[in-house]
């Protein structure tokens, strides 16, 4: 697939029809994801993959909030995305943020993870859905995180059904970027 249908395939999907995702898929996927910079090439980027029928079932239950819940019906895995803290953006010597964002480069970090993640699922013909809004403690509780990382996302894993909708239009680059 050329890396311009990936970007013009990749959709936000509410819509799964129920099909397993293998493991295999989502190694992968995280695979592709661990590609991606990182800040001194730290790679503080984690991923929690909930695959087992019975664990996704208790993971939709028990983890997402209702409105989540009912948009990711059918998916049949869940990434839960972390990064470690204070490493990326700090002074390793001295412990220190280097710059004002601090652990702001560890979500910058993850995004960039993240972002090839999902290029990679739509190569392999498997639909995502990113959601941030969770209880990051329940979370890190459902998946044994260590303290010392930071919750940022869960992303539904699975296929797309027949009814998914058209792809939002993107805004133009003139209304997003200025030439200087």
């Amino acid at each position: 697939m050329e890396f311009q249908q990936v970007i013009d395939t990749r959709q936000s999907v509410r819509s799964f029809n129920g099909k397993q995702v293998s493991e295999d898929v989502l190694r992968e996927m995280v695979s592709a994801a661990s590609a991606a910079p990182s800040w001194k090439n730290t790679q503080t980027s984690r991923y929690y993959c909930v695959f087992n029928p019975e664990k996704v079932n208790e993971f939709r239950e028990t983890v997402l909030p209702e409105f989540n819940q009912n948009s990711t019906k059918g998916a049949t895995a869940y990434v839960v995305t972390t990064y470690r803290k204070n490493i990326s953006g700090f002074n390793k010597a001295t412990g220190e943020a280097d710059n004002e964002v601090g652990n702001g480069w560890g979500a910058y970090d993850l995004g960039l993870h993240d972002m090839l993640l999902c290029a990679k699922a739509v190569e392999l013909g498997v639909d995502t859905l990113i959601m941030g809004l969770r209880d990051a403690d329940v979370v890190a509780d459902f998946c044994k995180i260590p303290e010392d990382e930071q919750v940022m996302s869960i992303i539904a894993v699975g296929y797309r059904t027949d009814s998914v909708t058209q792809k939002p239009p993107r805004k133009s680059v003139d209304d997003i970027a200025k030439f200087i």
